[in-house]
């Protein structure tokens, strides 16, 4: 029996979607051809992969068991084809990039440094939130990933890349009462704050505040902090930036800072462990470490 990587990308794409549309958007395939090739393998094993629920579709008990395989069988396949190309004396390939919208992750530079040691590999670039680029790299929708957070994933290496500084900042005309809030009356005024998909942001926050006992007054959500700067500038309200974002907004007039509220966290390049010796990650890395020098691997806390 062959197994056909197609159908078992579908397969572990529907496994973690637990919805065929969802897995087929993913995919970019429709949702008639993700439901054929999820009955065809379940027909070439003979196996039932999934029951129906009210909840969508949960993996069956096979299901469970197979699709740990599955993983493995698509990451293997994966290095199997870099090295062979590198058996050629030539590096080629795809590699699948998530990083965030921010221009602080440097990822232009990187992705210049990759193009001019391999010039036959080709970038496939995804904005993707940290929380969205982890699961990305878990399902093997990404192969790598440049994005904020501590290194706390079971199966996945990280690199850190630098400590990055967060302030709380509103608008210009707000400043004489954040200057003089405290802890209490920065939580009750308004605030742009980021959503489920923002795990970094939100657990820098949980840290500020839900620590404290203190609920957020949330008025506003968000998934892109470009997209939330915008409103903060509008005078929507307050959150959580990038303190370079901040001192620049300060010295041009436009930004009040609180001098009581700052946190930071990891940036880093992170990919599976699995996957460490695959020869199109490796080229990333050292990509990366020509345009962070100080880069270091870390390990999980």
């Amino acid at each position: 029996m062959l197994i056909d990587l197609i159908q078992l990308r579908t397969f572990v794409a529907v496994a973690d979607e637990k919805n065929l549309t969802r897995a087929a958007e993913r995919l970019h395939i429709s949702q008639s051809a993700a439901s054929s090739q999820v009955r065809a393998l379940e027909e070439s094993l003979d196996t039932q992969l999934f029951v129906r629920t009210n909840r969508g579709l949960e993996l069956s008990k096979a299901g469970q068991v197979l699709l740990i395989q599955a993983k493995t069988l698509l990451d293997e396949a994966s290095q199997f084809t870099s090295f062979a190309r590198e058996l050629r004396g030539k590096m080629e390939g795809t590699l699948v990039v998530g990083s965030s919208s921010e221009p602080d992750t440097r990822i232009g530079e990187i992705v210049a440094a990759m193009r001019e040691a391999h010039p036959l590999v080709t970038i496939d670039l995804r904005a993707r939130p940290s929380q969205g680029a982890r699961q990305g790299l878990r399902n093997g929708e990404l192969d790598i990933c440049v994005t904020l957070g501590n290194p706390t994933d079971a199966g996945i290496s990280f690199y850190e890349l630098a400590k990055v500084h967060f302030r709380v900042a509103g608008p210009a005309a707000w400043r004489d009462r954040l200057e003089s809030a405290d802890w209490a009356d920065l939580a009750s005024m308004p605030w742009i704050a980021p959503g489920e998909s923002s795990a970094a942001y939100s657990a820098m926050m949980a840290e500020l505040f839900t620590q404290r006992g203190l609920d957020l007054n949330a008025v506003v959500r968000f998934d892109n902090a470009s997209v939330a700067r915008s409103l903060l500038q509008a005078g929507v309200g307050l959150m959580l930036m990038r303190e370079e974002h901040v001192l620049q907004g300060v010295r041009g007039g436009t930004l009040a800072v609180s001098p009581l509220a700052q946190s930071h966290y990891s940036m880093s390049v992170a990919h599976q462990t699995s996957r460490m010796y695959d020869p199109l990650i490796r080229a990333f890395v050292e990509a990366a470490r020509q345009v962070w020098p100080d880069m270091r691997p870390v390990a999980k806390e």
